[in-house]
């Protein structure tokens, strides 16, 4: 595995939100969809905004492996289950304010969705 430059961490930490493709066991992409993403030190984490009801959420459970890309970076990456910690509701709330995205990433719904992007190359 390979870690995230500093140029990554950066375009895909400010980037208002990723696109992720779900990748099936025999790694065929599944169509691409809009996440919401946060930095918290040198980690990138995105939780599903419909819990675990949430399609690409149940996908990634299954087979936890995703195509990313925004900014012009593209990554192929592994979604870990990440342990509940208040920095990833900050940091869903510094990027997306106390009301609307903020709010709807921080219920007790999404927090137990969060997943921690680790990239593969």
């Amino acid at each position: 595995m390979s870690t995230w430059t500093p140029e990554d961490l950066r375009t895909l930490g400010d980037a208002s939100e990723i696109r992720i493709a779900t990748l099936r066991a025999d790694g065929t992409a599944r169509r691409t969809l809009p996440v919401w993403v946060v930095r918290v030190g040198d980690d990138l984490y995105v939780r599903s905004y419909n819990g675990a009801g949430g399609s690409w959420f149940q996908q990634v459970t299954r087979h936890p492996y995703a195509r990313i890309a925004a900014g012009g970076v593209q990554a192929d990456v592994r979604l870990t289950p990440a342990p509940l910690a208040d920095h990833v509701d900050e940091a869903y709330w510094a990027k997306y304010g106390r009301g609307g995205y903020g709010t709807a990433m921080t219920t007790a719904r999404a927090q137990a969705t969060t997943l921690l992007l680790t990239r593969l190359r």
